[in-house]
């Protein structure tokens, strides 16, 4: 069967069915990277910075809708209120944010025994990379503006110790400050008093945390596409494959019947002898 692939029509099917078959992978790839392209975003408002109390409302599911909102809102921190998060990165460098609790001016109150008179939301007010480094917040009344984000989950069975958290978690918080907040917290970016800005510190590192990329989403018909084009890549090589066959066995049909022809070839008719079909005369019988 290799002699017959070898012929030169053969040859260049073969490169004709590559061809198209590296075309078909090209388009299963193009459509694999389809399957999960995001169409181009809404026009966002996210970046408009908002009041707080218009965005979000304390005692409800964290809606995806408002979430990276850029929000702003007036009230005061609780020195009292503060613990370290460690593991946190800034420049490839471990260290703690620093969360405050802010007590919100004109937020909703919930009701329910444990509930408090002042909403309350967890600030991330910085990073630092030592724990002694972190310095109480701001007093009076302060106008902060950040992102809002959702709730981180807590760590479980971790034990993070007097002043620290495992993690941005309204739910751990609110059993630590028994206080009611807001189902999120906000990565500040800027603090304001008497519409002075408050300075961090020297060793108070800014989150400026930018918002998230939307998760990914599969488009399954993008996906079957794809794999669409694979097999008829595959296809295209078992059809050059099925007719080189066929041309194989025609040329064996046709060296069997060559080869036939040769050994059964009729014998040439022998001449017939006249004498050999001379009917003989039949004897006369003499009378006596």
């Amino acid at each position: 069967m290799l002699k017959t692939a070898l012929k030169p029509r053969w040859i260049a099917g073969l490169v004709f069915a590559l061809l198209l078959s590296g075309v078909f992978v090209l388009l299963s790839q193009w459509q694999l990277s389809r399957s999960a392209q995001h169409e181009p975003p809404a026009p966002s408002s996210i970046e408009e910075v908002k009041p707080l109390v218009d965005v979000l409302k304390p005692g409800q599911f964290f809606p995806g809708s408002v979430s990276d909102q850029m929000v702003t809102a007036t009230g005061a921190y609780d020195p009292g209120k503060q613990v370290l998060v460690e593991g946190r990165l800034y420049n490839n460098q471990k260290g703690f944010w620093i969360v405050s609790a802010f007590a919100v001016n004109d937020a909703p109150t919930l009701n329910g025994v444990a509930a408090s008179p002042q909403t309350w939301i967890p600030v991330a007010r910085g990073w630092v990379a030592d724990a002694d480094q972190a310095g109480p917040p701001p007093s009076g009344t302060i106008t902060l503006t950040g992102r809002l984000i959702p709730s981180e989950a807590p760590v479980p069975n971790v034990d993070a110790g007097p002043g620290r958290a495992s993690a941005v978690s309204a739910a751990e918080l609110i059993n630590l400050w028994e206080v009611s907040s807001y189902p999120g917290f906000v990565a500040a970016t800027s603090e304001v008093s008497d519409g002075v800005a408050i300075p961090l510190g020297d060793d108070v590192k800014a989150l400026n945390i930018p918002p998230q990329p939307p998760a990914e989403q599969i488009n399954w018909l993008n996906l079957f596409y794809a794999v669409e084009w694979v097999v008829f890549a595959g296809f295209s090589i078992f059809i050059w494959w099925r007719l080189v066959k066929d041309d194989y066995r025609r040329d064996l049909e046709e060296d069997e019947d060559d080869e036939y022809g040769d050994d059964h070839e009729a014998e040439p008719a022998k001449p017939v002898d006249a004498q050999e079909t001379t009917t003989p005369e039949p004897e006369q019988k003499v009378q006596q």
